[in-house]
């Protein structure tokens, strides 16, 4: 992967920032209500805009997402025309964005993770180092 100019950085952004709005202000389909942008990337000769979003769920409500930006993809690429100024509008691919969601997932399963076998020596050792409640000093 290529580096990042000043000038793309601020291009991606300002793509993702838009889809984003367009997503929340003009688009009012329910198969894309808590879809978040996390991030857009827009390709040197600006045809392609590949963009990440997330939307919190499993594989059916990543269907329903895709679905529903495919849907809207057209009135979504039109509006992005009218907040962006560029040479000319990328074709909008989306991909979800599953990173959150996994993230999630796996904080969750580590609540869930039974005590260690490191966890369970070391309340051990802590054990056999208190002092010795008999009062018996000697060693």
């Amino acid at each position: 992967m290529s580096r990042e100019n000043p000038r793309s950085r601020r291009l991606n952004e300002a793509v993702a920032e838009a889809i984003a709005f367009i997503l929340e202000e003009d688009v009012s389909d329910p198969r894309l209500e808590l879809v978040t942008v996390t991030g857009a990337n827009v390709t040197k000769d600006l045809s392609v805009a590949q963009v990440w979003v997330t939307a919190h769920g499993d594989e059916a409500r990543y269907a329903e997402v895709r679905e529903g930006l495919d849907s809207a993809k057209g009135r979504i690429r039109s509006l992005l025309s009218q907040r962006v100024p560029m040479r000319q509008t990328p074709e909008l691919r989306f991909e979800i964005d599953e990173s959150v969601d996994e993230g999630m997932r796996i904080d969750a399963a580590l609540l869930d993770v039974p005590p260690t076998l490191a966890a369970e020596r070391e309340s051990a050792d802590a054990a056999v180092a208190s002092p010795d409640e008999t009062g018996d000093d000697s060693a």
